[in-house]
């Protein structure tokens, strides 16, 4: 009896010792490289024939970015409305020289809602705020501009720069 649980034992531990692999590598080696992160600086300029040169700028990694910044005031009535500009988009870098640029480059425009008279006889109005521009998507090599629009009007164009630590 005590022979057959010895020739168990046997045969159990090597049909375990069996169905282990051996080890051929560290676990390190197997995990891809990390990749270096890497700032990039996306410019927007816009040449208006009427008030010259004009930009956005941010500096952002690979991913999503957004920027919304004032750009001045409209006159509804007595009070000032904001207008803002507006960047936003998603950059992936496609290899050392190249990227994918998808972008929205705008503007809030505001506009009246309605009218009325206010207290002491007085027009006011109530406004909304709608968002018009350019969304597109974008093959940019970097550090060099891309006209991505050109009217009569003027022109907009964009440069990504890939900035190597």
């Amino acid at each position: 009896m005590k022979s057959i649980s010895f020739l168990a034992i046997i045969a159990l531990l090597s049909f375990a010792c069996q169905a282990v692999p051996p080890m051929t590598s560290s676990p390190e080696s197997s995990q891809p490289a990390a990749k270096e992160a890497v700032n990039y600086t996306v410019r927007v300029e816009w040449k208006d024939a009427k008030k010259g040169a004009s930009f956005i700028q941010v500096e952002t990694t690979e991913g999503q970015f957004e920027l919304d910044t004032l750009s001045g005031t409209t006159k509804i009535n007595d009070s000032d409305v904001p207008n803002t500009i507006k960047l936003n988009g998603t950059l992936t870098e496609l290899s050392a020289e190249k990227g994918r640029l998808q972008l929205f480059l705008g503007r809030t425009v505001p506009y009246v809602t309605s009218t009325f008279v206010g207290p002491g006889g007085k027009n006011s109005s109530s406004y909304s705020q709608l968002s018009v521009g350019l969304s597109s998507t974008f093959i940019v090599t970097f550090g060099k501009p891309l006209i991505v629009q050109t009217d009569d009007n003027g022109t907009v164009s964009i440069l990504v720069k890939r900035e190597d630590n």
